[in-house]
């Protein structure tokens, strides 16, 4: 790693198959930056693409010397793919984390650049609107960030912000103390706490490429990040089977009272089993609650690395040896 190259920002940018469009997001990329007209560089995370994302990152390199690439072994998810590349940055005064796929513009960069002061350390991006994406997905997306507001406890997760946002170098350091596997980054942006201040903006359709987030997917993520950062669905879980319990009782206590007064009566068969299979039904489903937490302890107990470095090729100047 060259001693002398110390950048003011760092741009993190993950990526798993975008070999469409890296050369055009370098491209505008690098007009904004040199706008801004501090020292920089970007960090391209390669996430065990299956394309030609690689190549492109290293053909970026060689073009550009502002350029840094890390390559892990495999794919690990974006999450983890972000850490990898938050521990690679090297700008002393910023950090900014963007997606390559252009729906969050690199022209916005500036925004968040101008309206970070000394006393803020966080400037994120919220989502004016959202181009190109289903109603469904838009709905989904809204759903989960009020359902987090309310699950957060403490936490406080700003709605409609993605992972788009400006960071300080003492941010972003103590945000690297948290090396919890199952990594849920917006709420550990906002764990960390710090002033912060929100820049409004369009998003805009994916430019090309498919997204690898379909709704299985989403439905995951936000599955880890509610059982992240709450405990909120266990203790759920036990009001409803204390409610349950409740109406148990007042329900045996009727039939007791109704055979008192008015003898025994044979019960409906299709009663018996709508109870039995309402019962094990909420047993089942508490138990797969409890086995979702109890599974997040056992991978936080075996102290694997969050990841393994393949490769890494650090920016090797200040200015650029060629344009991509």
């Amino acid at each position: 790693m060259p001693s002398g190259f110390s950048p003011a920002f760092s741009v993190v940018v993950p990526c798993y198959n975008e070999q469409e469009v890296l050369p055009i997001f370098h491209q505008r990329l690098s007009a904004v930056m040199e706008g801004i007209g501090a020292p920089w560089e970007v960090v391209y995370v390669n996430d065990g693409s299956r394309d030609q994302t690689l190549a492109g990152m290293y053909a970026l390199a060689e073009q550009d010397g502002r350029v840094s690439v890390v390559n892990l072994s495999r794919n690990f998810g974006k999450e983890i793919a972000l850490t990898a590349g938050l521990d690679h940055a090297r700008g002393t005064r910023g950090i900014i984390v963007i997606d390559a796929d252009l729906q969050d513009p690199p022209e916005v960069i500036a925004d968040l650049v101008a309206a970070w002061t000394d006393d803020v350390d966080t400037v994120y991006a919220r989502r004016n609107t959202r181009e190109g994406e289903t109603i469904p997905k838009r709905l989904t997306a809204w759903m989960f960030y009020r359902v987090m507001k309310r699950l957060g406890n403490k936490v406080v997760i700003p709605p409609d912000t993605g992972d788009f946002r400006l960071m300080s170098r003492r941010l972003v350091d103590s945000l690297l103390l948290l090396r919890e596997r199952h990594r849920f980054m917006k709420g550990l942006f906002a764990w960390v706490g710090f002033p912060s201040r929100a820049v409004l903006y369009d998003r805009a359709p994916r430019s090309a490429g498919k997204s690898s987030f379909n709704y299985w997917s989403l439905w995951n993520f936000a599955l880890e990040g509610i059982t992240s950062f709450s405990v909120l669905p266990l203790q759920l879980s036990t009001y409803m089977g204390l409610g349950i319990s409740i109406l148990a009782v007042c329900y045996g206590i009727w039939i007791v009272g109704c055979t008192l007064l008015f003898g025994n009566r044979v019960a409906g068969y299709p009663s018996l089993m709508a109870v039995i299979l309402f019962l094990g039904g909420i047993q089942l489903m508490t138990v797969g609650l409890i086995g979702e937490y109890v599974g997040r302890i056992f991978n936080e107990t075996k102290k694997r690395p969050l990841y393994l470095v393949e490769a890494y090729r650090p920016a090797q100047e200040k200015e650029h040896t060629a344009q991509p």
